[in-house]
């Protein structure tokens, strides 16, 4: 296989597997916000969009303390014989901390949008609260949800800081698109490095465009 190829089908792996993680927690947690009434609601929303505005380093390092060999949850793990540490599972790990507050962000505002009412009326009509969220508000809201997760892919397939300081660069194992363009423009292989660039532009612009695709236009609702 063509050296370009590995990084990019490794980075398709880890973003994939990153994005269905996101998915599921990211979902979960933005209908918790929504539905949630309480004065630490803002604290924790917070507290969970910091990997947004947080320098990639710095998530790494925080990633390292926890997830280290040294790390409470590192040595817990460790104990039963799983290292994410410089694996590509580790990278699995930072790309879906890193993209989870695009998720969080665009499934809890399409849930804030879905009629409170309609949810009303399927309870008064006897469908349980897991029902009313399967049947009435996440169909109301897939539109904004898939947005936010196509976003989340498009995150994770670029991530670069928090990989690199938590997977490391080892070739064939945990050296994603990101990091392989790092090592190729520093090894002066501006040939690898441009084909690389090509690859990743073109994936996140196809990306981008279908979220932009299923944000919906309300263009029509303004005013003239």
């Amino acid at each position: 296989m063509h050296p370009v190829w590995t990084p990019l089908l490794l980075s398709l792996k880890v973003a994939g597997l990153a994005t269905l993680l996101n998915a599921v927690l990211g979902v979960a947690a933005a209908y918790g916000l929504s539905r949630w009434r309480s004065p630490w609601r803002d604290l924790v929303d917070s507290v969970l969009t910091l990997p947004l505005v947080l320098p990639p380093t710095v998530l790494g390092y925080y990633l390292l303390v926890v997830f280290g060999r040294r790390g409470a949850l590192g040595a817990w793990l460790e104990s039963w014989g799983i290292q994410l540490v410089f694996t590509w599972q580790g990278a699995v790990l930072a790309s879906t901390i890193v993209a989870f507050p695009l998720v969080l962000k665009a499934a809890r505002a399409a849930f804030e949008n879905v009629d409170h009412q309609l949810e009303n009326a399927a309870r008064v009509l006897g469908v349980s609260q897991a029902g009313v969220f399967f049947r009435v508000s996440l169909p109301l809201a897939k539109r904004g949800i898939a947005a936010g997760v196509l976003l989340a892919l498009a995150r994770a397939l670029g991530e670069f800081g928090a990989t690199l300081m938590v997977a490391g660069n080892l070739p064939g194992r945990t050296q994603t698109l990101s990091v392989a363009i790092y090592e190729a423009v520093q090894a002066g292989d501006d040939a690898a490095a441009t084909t690389l660039v090509v690859i990743t532009s073109i994936t996140c612009v196809a990306v981008l465009m279908l979220a932009g695709r299923l944000v919906p236009d309300r263009s029509h609702l303004i005013v003239r």
